[in-house]
């Protein structure tokens, strides 16, 4: 006979789980009652409120996931997505959220490589800014606003319409929302010229824990500090941005030479680290690294594409290669001129001739599973250091790794590591951004794959920066550290804080205190407000 106890315990549990969400359900309903009143377009908003009963809710929420790791039944889904179209429903849905207890995620673009910006272990509120991207261009005086659900693709695509000599810092992928990126750092091809996104903000508007919209004039210096490059979702939601945008030359000239190991690509490679940091400003060459099919049947080799930028035309290029990078052999033909906003589409593998228009697209070619990483490199890594690299790309799950090798100097390396929350100045010759690849769903699959990844980055510790092994924040990465549930310890995110922010990381931690000092807006790394309780107690 079994104990009384255990026979009653399946009734319990049903009784205490059928409690539980009945309980939700009541404060479910109350959260959206709340919504229509606290909004000064009740009307609008009823038609901006999705919860799993709306037959559109499902469609709404995949929109902008771009990684399917965070897609999956299991994964935890928002119990309401809210798509403003105004900013009253954004202040509604913060003052709601902290009333019936419940925490907001912001999503621009969904490439939070953690999918942070849309998941959460705790009941939340999806905030999707995809209906706020309008974009104004002032071609005149060189500045746009651009909202913070805006892509960057839409931006380049808007600042072209008015001007084809104007252009801004940011990334290459054209689906990127600005609202994260332009919050990180944010860098592409013209960080050698001109430096990070971040580093050409202006102004913004921010509604803060209060509901309040700031700018820059209201929220002060050390926000708006703190909202250019200390990571998003941190002090408030940042509706819209003011930016300078920069002068590129009418025409400027890219390439891509692909070298294998057959062709001398470890020297090519050990060589470009030595000169990437001293060439002019005017010129940007990275490294992609990747695994290939040999020309021997069945074999494998490493190819390095190294893929150019120079704002300026084929006879300026040319000779400059030549005295400073000679043993890549670049010829005539491997160059070709275009315009800058014609060198995003290159950059960013679309085909040759295809309309600028694809631009306006939010929703990328392919959506692969995959897992990043990031490092600085401080030092040239040794052709000996090179080939352990390619020892692991042979591996069977490395076939579909990735390195691109990013080149420091220029402006990177005259800006000052205060001078935003992003640190990675000088000091550094590239940033590393490891990926890698994968198509099926079992879950056996991923745990191969970020186990490949998680080994290569283990065996380049030796190589890279120290002390602390500095990451960029806007390829997060939860295995440097995670806050604790609800409030956390300032020591534990330090952990993983100095990492992406180095000695920026305590003038954060006071922003927040003085901003949010509650911690309504916060996930599993967002910066803590400093408390010497926490501190103590620890998690």
């Amino acid at each position: 006979m079994k104990p009384l106890g255990s026979s009653l315990f399946p009734f319990a549990f049903a009784f205490l789980f059928s409690f539980f969400w009945a309980t939700w359900a009541h404060t479910h309903e109350n959260f959206q009652q709340c919504l229509t009143l606290g909004s000064e377009n009740s009307s609008s908003i009823s038609k901006v409120i999705y919860t799993p009963s709306n037959s559109s809710y499902s469609s709404v929420l995949q929109f902008s996931i771009q990684n399917p790791r965070f897609s999956t039944p299991a994964t935890p889904k928002p119990l309401v997505i809210l798509t403003p179209s105004h900013v009253s429903h954004i202040q509604a849905a913060i003052n709601c959220s902290q009333t019936h207890g419940m925490q907001i995620r912001v999503r621009s673009g969904g490439h939070d490589l953690e999918g942070l910006s849309y998941v959460s272990d705790v009941p939340f509120v999806l905030i999707d800014l995809i209906d706020l991207r309008s974009i104004s261009v002032d071609a005149e005086n060189s500045t746009a606003w651009v909202q913070a659900g805006a892509t960057i693709g839409e931006l380049y695509y808007r600042v072209a319409e008015k001007s084809r000599t104007l252009g801004f810092p940011a990334g290459i992928t054209s689906t990127v929302g600005v609202g994260g990126h332009f919050s990180g750092g944010g860098y592409g091809t013209l960080l050698r010229k001109y430096g990070l996104a971040a580093d050409n903000i202006i102004d913004a508007q921010l509604i803060d824990v209060k509901g309040r919209i700031l700018d820059r004039a209201s929220m002060g210096e050390d926000l708006f500090w703190a909202i250019r490059g200390g990571g998003g979702g941190n002090f408030g939601i940042v509706l819209s941005w003011k930016i300078k945008l920069v002068h590129v030359p009418s025409t400027v000239t890219v390439f891509t030479v692909n070298r294998n190991l057959e062709q001398n690509a470890t020297k090519l490679v050990h060589r470009w680290q030595y000169l990437t940091a001293k060439l002019h400003e005017d010129l940007f060459v990275r490294v992609s690294l990747t695994s290939v099919n040999s020309s021997q049947e069945g074999k494998r080799t490493i190819q390095a594409s190294f893929e150019s930028l120079y704002l300026g035309g084929i006879d300026e290029l040319l000779p400059m290669m030549k005295q400073s990078f000679p043993e890549l052999g670049l010829v005539r033909e491997d160059c070709i001129e275009m315009s800058w906003i014609e060198s995003i589409l290159y950059f960013a593998d679309f085909r040759s001739g295809e309309s600028l228009d694809v631009l306006l697209n939010r929703i990328p070619p392919t959506r692969n599973y995959f897992k990043a990483k990031s490092d600085y490199v401080q030092e040239p890594i040794p052709e000996l250091g090179l080939e352990g690299i390619w020892q692991r790309f042979y591996e069977k799950d490395g076939e579909t790794g990735l390195i691109v090798l990013t080149p420091y100097g220029g402006r990177m390396s005259e800006i000052s590591e205060s001078a935003t929350p992003f640190p990675h100045r000088a000091g550094n010759i590239n940033k590393v951004f490891y990926a890698v690849f994968w198509e099926e769903e079992e879950t056996a699959a991923s745990e191969r794959y970020i186990s490949w990844i998680r080994r290569l980055y283990s065996y380049m510790a030796p190589y890279v920066s120290k002390s602390p092994r500095a990451a960029y924040v806007n390829y997060r990465d939860l295995d440097l550290g995670t806050n604790g549930k609800g409030n956390t310890s300032y020591r534990r995110a330090s952990i993983w804080g100095n990492k992406y922010f180095k000695n920026n990381f305590n003038r954060l931690v006071h922003v927040k205190t003085i901003v949010d000092p509650a911690n309504f807006f916060r996930n599993e790394q967002s910066i803590p407000p400093f408390s010497s309780g926490w501190k103590k107690r620890g998690d």
